[in-house]
């Protein structure tokens, strides 16, 4: 079940960093209003991701 819930994260992790580079980039879909925003989404969605990752390798 440990698993799960990290490829999960890291799921999340990808989906959220992938949806806020691309508004941020080129304003779809959210229009690219609060660009520090994104830049916090973007940071957080990678330390997801890397916990994620790590919490993985970790686990056997």
């Amino acid at each position: 079940m440990s698993k799960a819930m990290t490829i999960a994260g890291l799921v999340v992790a990808a989906l959220v960093f992938l949806l806020f580079a691309i508004d941020f980039l080129a304003g779809i879909p959210f229009g690219a209003e609060g660009k520090k925003m994104h830049i916090g989404a973007l940071i957080a969605s990678a330390i997801l991701g890397y916990l994620s990752f790590s919490t993985f390798r970790e686990q056997k």
